[in-house]
């Protein structure tokens, strides 16, 4: 196990506050009962156990539960019991009043955060307990620059009277963790659109699918698609991975067109996302674009897989 990547989650202060406050607004001193699932190295869980819960069960299945534990012992957290499990795996966990989960990525369910919720629901939580996060919901823009999209297709200009047309094709079958500016976005970003929504907990299908279009007011070329999420861990506490948002480690994601759309004004561009995400299989990701005239008949059509990316 490296530490690196958990420093990068302790040093995200936005990430830390919103928890902190969420958990704030839920806990009463000396009452409630929280498990942290996911709990890594344990900053959670003793913010919860800080603010006065009285009982935090933290579980983590990997190497860094030691870590978790050995901070429980410095910080004397007596309210603390580590699980070195994962909480799917756990018989008979006693309920909680609340269930906090920091288990997000740069795409909002590669770490599997559907499946490992509904569980908690239906096992950890208590008849009216509180799930933290407890919805998400996943945005996309197209994206209007040609900065990522140039740096992709290097392909194309290596030279030597050579052509790898079938690497750069792979390339452009891959998603990329990058960050945007609002100009790189159409409208600026305003044009984003919620594509899926899910309360966790509640919602069990890890396979998601959405579709949303665009009409164009004026010609613009579409390079691909931007996407990022937004999480209400609790009314009134939001975190968001926007472009506008204030910064997290999390990082906005970029989903390629193999060719870019030059639309007209009046012409419209529509994007249908899908994911899968398990634990046994990890994540897959799929996108097609279609490009339609004015009087809405299909100009040009693009499937993407995340699948055809990888080296066979």
């Amino acid at each position: 196990m490296r530490i690196e990547y958990h420093r990068t989650l302790i040093a995200d202060r936005v990430r830390n506050q919103a928890f902190h406050d969420a958990l704030a607004r839920v806990i009463k001193p000396g009452a409630t009962t929280v498990a942290d699932i996911g709990a890594g190295t344990g900053l959670i869980g003793l913010v919860a156990a800080k603010l006065g819960a009285r009982e935090v069960r933290m579980y983590e299945a990997a190497e860094v539960a030691g870590v978790a534990a050995a901070a429980i012992k410095t910080n004397r957290a007596r309210a603390c019991h580590l699980m070195p499990c994962h909480s799917t795996e756990m018989e008979d966990p006693p309920r909680v009043d609340v269930v906090v989960s920091e288990t997000l990525g740069n795409y909002a369910f590669e770490e599997n955060i559907i499946d490992t919720l509904a569980d908690a629901r239906l096992r950890h939580l208590k008849d009216g307990g509180v799930m933290i996060p407890a919805r998400i919901k996943q945005y996309v823009v197209p994206v209007i620059s040609e900065r990522i999209h140039r740096e992709l297709v290097a392909w194309d200009d290596v030279g030597f009277g050579l052509d790898l047309s079938d690497a750069r094709k792979m390339s452009l079958n891959n998603v990329y963790v990058r960050s945007f500016e609002a100009r790189e976005l159409l409208d600026g970003g305003a044009a984003a659109k919620v594509w899926d929504t899910v309360t966790l907990g509640s919602d069990t299908k890890s396979a998601r699918k959405g579709e949303v279009s665009w009409k164009l007011d004026a010609p613009q070329t579409v390079y691909g698609f931007a996407y990022w999420w937004a999480a209400d861990l609790i009314e009134g506490v939001t975190l968001s991975t926007a472009p506008d948002a204030p910064r997290t480690h999390w990082e906005q994601l970029y989903f390629p067109l193999e060719a870019p759309m030059s639309l007209e004004a009046g012409e419209s561009v529509l994007v249908t996302l899908r994911s899968k995400s398990s634990e046994e299989a990890g994540t897959h990701l799929a996108w097609t674009a279609v490009h339609f005239d004015r009087d809405g008949g299909s100009k040009a059509r693009q499937a993407m897989n995340l699948d055809k990316g990888w080296i066979p």
